[in-house]
Parts: C-alpha cells; structure tokens; sequence
C-alpha cells in the first residue's frame, strides 16, 4: 500500500512540474530555445514534452525537433537554431487565420462558409475587409 500511494504522491509532484512548466512557458518564445536555456527540455521525456506542447498550444500536436503540427498536419510552430520562431493558427478547414513571428509581424485572415477569404488584417495596419 505504501508503494503505491509514493508512486501515486510522485506523479502528482510530477504533473505538478509539468503545469508549472506550462504555465510559465506559455507566451515565452522562441519556446524550444527557452526550454533548453531555463533546463526543462532535457529533464523531459518526449511522452512529456509533447503533454507540454499540446496544453501551450491548446490542441493535441505532434512535435518534431524544431516544428510542431496539429493534429491535421498543420506545421503550427517553427523554431530555427538562432532564435526565430514563427507560429500559425488553422480554423477547421485547415486555412491560415493567424501568424506571428519573431520580429513582431502578425497577420489575420477570417474566410466565410465557401472558404473564400472575407477579412484580412496586419500588424501595418493594412485591413481588407469584403463582409
């Protein structure tokens, strides 16, 4: 019995790091870079790593050294050796409705039923809007 409720007590320390983990991870990007850099990268394993992604990414992804994909392949998030990073957003139709990059650029896009683009939007200031 004592077993098993330390093996119980030590999962629970366990995930307790983890949303510890993610919640402080969750805006700090380049993100693999900065997990590397504060120690967390190498302390988990990858069944943890990927638990990470998906609650930083609000989805269920796949990860692949310096790309991440939702669960439609979608390459959500990339991450270069020096520091620059960019993410993406899908709807459910798998069409782009956001980017950012590590230069501060940020795009948005909103499509009516057919898939036709009706709305974008830039960090400039440059707006289409066709609703």
């Amino acid at each position: 019995m004592k077993k098993i409720i330390k093996k119980i007590l030590k999962e629970d320390r366990r995930q307790e790091y983890l949303n510890k983990i993610i919640n402080f991870m969750k805006n700090d990007f380049p993100l693999i870079k900065n997990l590397k850099d504060y120690g967390f990268y190498d302390q988990l394993s990858a069944e943890e790593l990927y638990y990470v992604f998906s609650e930083i990414f609000d989805q269920p992804v796949e990860y692949d050294d310096d790309r991440i994909y939702d669960e439609n392949g979608n390459k959500i998030y990339y991450e270069s050796s020096n520091g620059f990073w960019y993410r993406k957003e899908f709807d459910e139709n798998g069409d782009v409705i956001y980017f950012e990059n590590s230069y501060g650029f940020w795009k948005k896009w909103e499509y009516d039923n057919r898939g036709n683009r009706i709305y974008y939007e830039d960090c400039t200031g440059y707006i289409e809007d066709e609703r």
